[in-house]
């Protein structure tokens, strides 16, 4: 039996449409981390949806925070503007799952009701969010954390896939933008090196990438607003990671 965890905050515009698409599992683990919209009031409609409340300490932590909370051993996690399709609900209920596999699934990423598939980072999008908590977990990443495959585990990919809504207007990306940079320069900070010239360099080489390399220029205006949008979270990590450095030298 799978457990579903969500990590939560702020999230009303598409919790309602994640859960729906939860509501035949037995068991949705859904922690807050300090909403003040309607998102509680929205979990509390489902009766199969246990809430629990606890500080943000970093996606990889909290991740696994989530998961201790569930009561079984076999956890799928989601995110809040995630949608499982009905194909993929079946496949998750019936599947023979392995304790020695984790499990992939693909995203399809939409901007303004359109799926795009190019960009960097958008397509393909396979992401690791089934797995045997006996056997792995998060890492303890701030950002971009990823379920751990030490080598003893298997990788397999599940058939079907889900939706992905990450982004509804050019605020929801300056708000991830100053968080995830933020996060980055908190993880890395002593660890690793930066300068101006280097964020300038990331941030060119990322642009470049994904509306080139990764085919943006053949989704259109979003596909240009979406590599432009990598490309200034590129140069901004590694100037928020420098500035980080330097306090801890004039320390």
């Amino acid at each position: 039996m799978i457990s579903i965890t969500i990590l939560a905050k702020n999230s009303e515009e598409t919790l309602e449409k994640t859960l729906e698409s939860t509501i035949s599992f037995p068991e949705v683990v859904i922690l807050d981390t300090g909403s003040t919209d309607g998102t509680l009031a929205i979990a509390r409609k489902y009766p199969n949806v246990k809430i629990f409340e606890g500080p943000f300490e970093g996606f990889g932590k909290t991740h696994n925070r989530a998961t201790s909370l569930a009561s079984n051993d076999w956890v799928f996690s989601l995110d809040s503007d995630e949608v499982l399709s009905e194909e993929l609900i079946n496949e998750l209920q019936t599947k023979t799952l392995d304790p020695n596999c984790v499990y992939a699934v693909r995203r399809k990423n939409f901007l303004y009701d359109k799926e795009i598939t190019g960009c960097s980072g958008w397509n393909p999008d396979w992401v690791l969010r089934l797995y045997n908590r006996k056997s792995t977990s998060f890492d303890q990443a701030e950002v971009h954390e990823k379920v751990i495959v030490p080598p003893h585990l298997k990788r397999e990919n599940l058939t079907y896939t889900m939706s992905h809504i990450p982004y509804r207007r050019v605020f929801d990306f300056l708000q991830k933008m100053q968080s995830y940079t933020d996060l980055f320069a908190r993880q890395h900070k002593g660890r690793k090196k930066a300068s101006m010239l280097k964020a300038i360099i990331h941030s060119w080489a990322t642009f470049l990438k994904s509306y080139f390399l990764k085919k943006g220029f053949l989704c259109g205006s979003e596909g240009f607003l979406i590599s432009a949008y990598n490309g200034h979270v590129a140069f901004y990590k590694y100037l928020k990671l420098h500035e980080e450095n330097l306090k801890l030298k004039l320390k």
